[in-house]
């Protein structure tokens, strides 16, 4: 058996195994890349080449610059900027947010995008009186669209790139994949709009997403956060010095009541006296407390925190409880209480009362409300003793918009932009410059890095563009491409772009789009050459088809990422996509040979 024949069956069990989804997608595209040693079809070197292409160091490091502008709130603030403007009406609503996620999917990938914006959409959708089910479709797909706006916006655009300049095309320009973008995302947003009423269902979610964007509102709302409280610094010559806790007459300042007692290092004082450097958390009227301050020479170290400053960009708060087993159980803790790194209680409840300013016995089940900076909170999610009821980097993202470091995210950004646009240094570079100042400037941690990068992605391409290869070179590409050839008929590139898009699009609802595009990437070259059209509206096609996988949710992460909030069953995507299908395919067919001819 000749190495064609044998890339083609390694090939037909892969689609096999891809369709039969009970195998991770990533292991079957590195049982893949074995298959191809063991038969001989590629050596050694060549099954591991994958992991050192270009395109998967490119599409690595663009997860970060991605993790590096979401993570900072951009993605929060043009959301929050863009409803701000829109209104409240239906239509004015979902063009914005359709609007939006096309332009975030360009630059923060699709799944980035949809992922940063699916609890905005829900709750707006929630409060103009909407199902979800019909806002969230709409978003995955304007998505989709929108990822055809630039080069970097999904990893099918640098394939098919590639593919072009290794087939001596020569790769496509940074923008040119706006000629089609454009009007996909402008059809796909009006298709929305006007038949999206009818073609979506009105479902529900069962456990709708968190508004975590009023994070701080509701906080108050559940602890009842009016009072608030100041911690106020001992200082020396002050006449509370050597005065016992319990001894401590406030009289004089009516209202002013004491809460607690901390010495420097944080320890509760309960008799011993008072020392240079402890800290009074009290409670009452301001003016009291200033005179309380200015006559027992004290200093503030803080004072009562309003609700909507609670969350910054420097300090945030979070909901902790107390699970079975901590070694909290048992602490004496009260409101204004220093613990830990920075962290200052505020609050504290018991079965959904709270204790007010009392010193509260920890016991199982009980919730703390905790604030601090932003990097002690995140350090309570390896905190064993507590249980965190909403990640602090999630609130985060939503809650404050704009971080500290958004703006040199931006300029980061803007500049690998550049960099791509003008192709004044190799694509997977300038993802390589643009990730390591995200990390330099500490926009994004070490550990956050790796984080944010779609390991699944990278082994799934890494694995599967030897097989893309194998079947380029050994014949077994020209093999399909003939049989497209003979059915289409020679010099009729229409019916060709017609055959491959369905061909592309058949495959990319039931397995990842990338690996579909990996798959008819060098069959769609071949077919070019075998009927002498030129490979570049050919290979625009694939790119299109293959952002198309529109009707089923297992067809990318984003599609199955709205299934569980809008509530959708299988079938439903279906109606929608296939409508916006069509409108891409005749965009497709329209644009396409105007700007690349046959």
């Amino acid at each position: 058996m000749d190495d064609g024949t044998v890339s083609l069956i390694i090939l037909g069990l892969a689609v096999v195994l891809f369709v039969w989804n009970k195998l991770p997608v990533e292991l079957v595209a590195v049982v893949v890349a074995l298959a191809l040693w063991i038969t001989g079809v590629l050596d050694f070197t060549a099954v591991l080449a994958g992991f050192g292409d270009p395109v998967v160091i490119l599409i690595a490091t663009l997860f970060v610059v991605s993790e590096g502008v979401d993570s900072t709130g951009v993605t929060a603030w043009a959301g929050q900027t863009i409803v701000r403007y829109a209104g409240t009406t239906r239509v004015r609503l979902l063009i914005a947010v359709t609007g939006l996620c096309a332009v975030l999917a360009a630059l923060i990938t699709l799944n980035g995008a949809v992922a940063a914006l699916l609890p905005l959409v829900v709750m707006l959708a929630m409060r103009i009186g909407q199902p979800p089910s019909r806002m969230l479709m709409p978003l995955t797909f304007a998505g989709s669209a929108g990822s055809l706006l630039m080069l970097t916006g999904t990893p099918v655009n640098i394939i098919v790139s590639d593919a072009a300049n290794d087939a001596g095309a020569g790769p496509f320009p940074f923008f040119s994949f706006a000629v089609v973008g454009v009007p996909l995302v402008i059809g796909t947003i009006a298709i929305s709009v006007l038949l999206g009423p009818k073609l979506l269902p009105a479902a529900r979610p069962a456990h709708p997403a968190a508004d975590l964007a009023v994070h701080a509102q509701t906080l108050d709302l559940h602890y009842a956060l009016t009072e608030g409280f100041y911690r106020l610094r001992v200082r020396e010559r002050s006449p509370l010095l050597g005065q016992g806790v319990r001894d401590l007459d406030f009289t004089p300042y009516p209202g002013v009541e004491v809460v607690g007692v901390q010495d420097g290092r944080g320890q509760t004082r309960v008799d011993a006296a008072i020392d240079v450097g402890d800290i009074l958390v009290v409670t009452g009227p301001s003016e009291q407390i200033r005179s309380l301050t200015t006559d027992s020479l004290l200093a503030v170290s803080m004072a009562p925190t309003p609700v909507d400053s609670l969350m910054s960009r420097d300090t945030g708060v979070v909901e902790v409880v107390i699970p079975p087993r901590s070694s909290l159980v048992g602490e004496t803790v009260f409101p204004g209480m220093h613990r830990g790194r920075d962290l200052v209680i505020i609050a504290v409840q018991r079965m959904g009362k709270d204790r007010g300013n009392k010193h509260t016995e920890l016991a199982e089940g009980d919730a703390i409300l905790v604030h601090g900076p932003w990097d002690a909170l995140d350090e309570l999610t390896r905190d064993r003793d507590v249980l965190l009821v909403d990640s602090p980097e999630l609130v985060r993202r939503q809650a404050v918009p704009w971080g500290p470091k958004a703006s040199v995210a931006v300029a980061i950004l803007g500049a690998m932009v550049v960099l791509l646009a003008t192709g004044a240094v190799p694509p997977a570079m300038a993802g390589l410059l643009a990730a390591t100042a995200m990390v330099l400037t500490r926009v994004v941690g070490t550990r956050q890095a790796y984080r944010a990068i779609s390991w699944q992605i990278v082994v799934l391409i890494g694995a599967l563009i030897p097989l893309s290869g194998a079947i380029q070179s050994s014949g077994g590409a020209d093999r399909i491409a003939d049989l497209i050839i003979d059915a289409v008929g020679s010099g009729r590139p229409y019916l060709l772009l017609l055959a491959l898009f369905a061909l592309t699009a058949a495959l990319g609802q039931m397995v990842s789009n990338t690996a579909t595009v990996l798959i008819v990437a060098p069959i769609a070259v071949a077919a070019a050459e075998g009927t002498g059209t030129s490979v570049k509206p050919v290979l625009m096609l694939i790119a299109v088809a293959g952002a198309a996988a529109l009707l089923t949710p297992i067809s990318t992460p984003a599609n199955m990422m709205i299934m569980s909030p809008a509530g959708y069953r299988f079938g439903d995507y279906w109606r929608l996509g296939l409508v916006v299908m069509a409108w891409w395919l005749l965009t497709a067919l329209v644009i396409i040979p105007l700007v690349w001819h046959f």
